[in-house]
C-alpha cells in the first residue's frame, strides 16, 4: 500500500451504527502516512443515538486525526481550488447523502468536499451504509456506479433476510479502494457477500 503523503479528505455522515468499523480504517490511513482532513456532516455533529453521543464521536475523530474538523460548507469549499485532495472518501455514506450526491445537492460539509474534489477531476470513494440501497435509493446508487471519478468500497447485503434492501461497504477494504481509485480503477470484485 502506498498512501504516504497523499491528501485524503475523510467525510463521515450519519450512519452511526457503522462508526466502530470506520474508526480503525481512519487510523489505518494515518498509519500509512496519508495526510487526512476530517470532515463531518451536521448529523454527525448534532445527533445523539444509542450508538453514542455526537460530542463523543467528534472527540474520537479529533483524537484519531489530531486535526480540527471541517464542519461547515465554507470550511469544506477550499478543498477544491485552494487545498486540492488526491482523494475524497465518504465513510460511512448514508442513503440520504447518497441520494443528495447523486442529484448534485450540496447541503453539508461532506457533500461540499466531495463536489469540490470532483470539480478537480480527482476520485471520490464512497463506503455505503444504507437500508434502502436496493429499494428507492437504487436509482441513485446506479447513477453513481457509472459516474466518472466515483468509486465504491466493495459492498454486500448485511442481512438479506431481515433487511433485503440494505447494503453495507466492507470497511476493511477502504485503503485498498482508495489506492485503486487514485490509479483510476475500481477495486474488484465490487459485490462481496457478508
Amino acid at each position: 500500500m502506498n498512501l504516504k503523503g497523499k491528501r485524503i479528505g475523510f467525510g463521515l455522515t450519519g450512519s452511526h451504527c457503522t462508526y466502530d468499523a470506520v474508526y480503525p480504517e481512519l487510523e489505518r490511513l494515518i498509519n500509512e502516512g496519508a495526510e487526512v482532513y476530517p470532515i463531518v456532516s451536521y448529523t454527525v455533529q448534532n445527533t445523539d443515538t444509542k450508538f453514542g453521543d455526537a460530542a463523543d464521536h467528534i472527540e474520537k475523530i479529533k483524537q484519531i486525526t489530531n486535526k480540527s474538523l471541517i464542519s461547515t460548507i465554507p470550511e469544506a469549499e477550499p478543498l477544491g481550488p485552494k487545498i486540492p485532495l488526491d482523494c475524497m472518501v465518504v465513510a460511512p455514506l448514508t442513503g440520504n447523502s447518497l441520494s443528495k450526491f447523486a442529484n448534485a445537492l450540496t447541503d453539508s460539509p461532506v457533500l461540499m468536499a466531495a463536489k469540490a474534489t470532483l470539480r478537480n477531476r480527482k476520485p471520490v470513494v464512497l463506503a455505503i451504509s444504507t437500508n434502502d440501497a436496493l429499494g428507492l435509493n437504487g436509482t441513485n446508487l446506479a447513477k453513481l456506479l457509472v459516474a466518472k471519478n466515483v468509486y465504491f468500497v466493495p459492498f454486500g447485503q448485511d442481512d438479506p433476510v431481515k433487511k433485503s434492501t440494505s447494503l453495507v461497504a466492507h470497511m476493511g477494504l477502504l485503503a485498498e479502494t482508495i489506492e485503486s481509485a487514485i490509479e483510476g480503477k475500481q477495486l474488484q470484485p465490487l459485490l462481496k457477500p457478508y
